[in-house]
């Protein structure tokens, strides 16, 4: 039996009976990873001594009753963007190359809390800035379905990690749909919960205003199962929402009828490759069969969501990327002359090139002469842009429609180009500017054999109005497996 097929509930549940241990899962997702990471590269660290030892102790508490929930014993894989204790944390960068926090992430602990294991950090875009992995200073993550293809970003390791079966279940975090977007291109399913839903204490900042954490999975139940565990009020966040209710896992049920789905006529236009527009109604053709009411309405406003998105998020970042400065903690340049100098240089040669961009447009848009002309014009087009999701929702429960516009490039197709790269997003970045909950579920495979994506958006703390459309889509079809896990058996 291969344990890395198994989804993460199912080992939780072989953990729990008896059949397997925790020990015996982490060493499946170790030997995975060293058969198959030097093709992927979906990992920047892998600490197999503290992932044992983890394992070991955990096991010792499931035997002992004290750890009885479904992920107790289940190795998990952590983007490289969120604190762990002693663990080195990166953000695959050079300019943390040898940054290890003195505490953990909020997400992170909960899911201690719940007796997951942590096997390693994983690859993704410099400090979460692109959308293809090949940002990082640590080489690019290569998709497992196709390894001249990019895996998506900027989670695109813990997606790649989750699709090539290198670990049960990733936590990715989503700024413009970097959790959304990967997942479409690697064919697994992931999930963006409400802003402030799952805390953002020891996520290393990109945009704070628009970042979320949430889980990468194999199939919705395990994406809801894990939610529900690193969903919590965080007081040392402050834009930590305390809810009434984080069951997720009630919305596990295959029924849909009565729900209304809305199919924006903006999302299908010009763009949008004819195997995703074909894929995508195909499965809204298949949740109308099963009872939803699915209906094609004017959503408006999409073409001014990258502009205004782009803005925002660089203008976070200027500001949230200027503690790394060569003084506390990670790389200082080696020859410098004064305070001053040091600063330049070390961050001249810490960043990457994607990175300084997104600085320099940042503080741009910032400065005096321009603030009112684009940074107050973005936050009142997000203002816009949320109202208008409010209007769709008061007649919809469901937003349907691509995760992104085509199926994963080739890796070195999108570098070349920034601007492609930046209108590839066209279909996330709204739902993080309105702050709203979205899900990517498979939903086909194109003619080179590159999985497509569906993306379903829901109403602010909605979650259970997705996770139930996107279940009721799931049980008429299988997870499909890429090549690179099946040759493993």
């Amino acid at each position: 039996m291969n344990l890395m097929s198994l989804t993460a509930v199912e080992l939780g549940k072989k953990i729990k009976s008896g059949e397997v241990t925790a020990v015996d899962a982490t060493k499946a997702a170790l030997e995975q990873i060293k058969k198959l990471d030097g093709t992927y590269n979906c990992y920047v660290t892998v600490d197999e001594e503290a992932a044992l030892a983890e394992a070991f102790e955990v096991q010792k508490k499931i035997e002992a009753g004290e750890l009885t929930g479904p992920l107790a014993g289940v190795p998990v894989a952590i983007k490289d963007n969120m604190c762990t204790e002693g663990m080195l944390t990166t953000c695959s960068s050079k300019i943390l190359y040898n940054f290890k926090p003195t505490y953990s992430a909020e997400a992170v602990l909960n899911l201690k809390k719940a007796g997951a294991v942590v096997i390693g950090k994983t690859n993704m875009d410099e400090f979460a800035m692109g959308s293809t992995t090949e940002t990082s200073h640590f080489g690019p993550t290569k998709n497992p379905w196709n390894a001249e293809h990019v895996p998506g970003g900027s989670s695109g390791g813990s997606c790649a990690a989750v699709a090539a079966e290198e670990c049960s279940f990733a936590l990715g975090s989503d700024t413009g749909g970097s959790i959304r977007q990967p997942s479409s291109f690697c064919g697994v399913t992931g999930i963006k919960p409400t802003y402030g839903t799952v805390s953002r204490y020891g996520l290393i900042a990109y945009g704070s205003s628009l970042d979320q954490i949430g889980p990468v999975c194999k199939d919705v139940t395990d994406c809801a199962t894990v939610l529900e565990a690193i969903a919590s009020y965080d007081p040392k966040d402050s834009t930590s929402v305390k809810r009434e209710s984080y069951d997720f896992t009630s919305a596990l049920k295959d029924d849909v009828k009565g729900l209304r789905i809305g199919i924006p006529r903006d999302y299908f236009g010009e763009g949008l490759d004819p195997e995703v527009k074909d894929s995508i109604l195909k499965a809204a053709k298949v949740l109308e069969e099963k009872g939803a009411i699915v209906e094609e309405f004017d959503l408006s406003l999409v073409e001014y969501a990258i502009p205004a998105y782009y803005i925002i998020a660089s203008a976070e970042a200027s500001s949230n990327l200027a503690r790394f400065d060569g003084v506390k903690y990670g790389y200082r340049t080696e020859e410098y002359n004064g305070l001053h100098n040091m600063y330049k240089k070390t961050r001249s040669e810490g960043f990457g090139p994607e990175v300084k961009r997104r600085i320099m447009l940042g503080s741009f848009v910032l400065s005096s002469g321009y603030y009112d002309a684009y940074y107050i014009k973005a936050l009142k087009t997000k203002a816009l842009i949320k109202k208008a999701f409010d209007r769709a929702f008061e007649k919809y429960d469901v937003i349907l429609g691509p995760a992104a516009p085509t199926t994963a490039p080739k890796l070195g197709n999108s570098l070349s180009d920034p601007i492609k790269m930046y209108l590839g997003d066209i279909y996330t970045i709204s739902v993080n500017l309105a702050g709203l909950p979205g899900i990517s579920v498979p939903c086909g495979v194109d003619s080179k054999g590159l999985p497509i994506g569906m993306q379903l958006i829901g109403d602010c703390f909605k979650e259970n109005n997705i996770i139930r459309a996107a279940y009721a889509y799931e049980q008429t079809r299988t997870y499909e497996r890429c090549e690179a896990a099946k040759e493993q058996d």
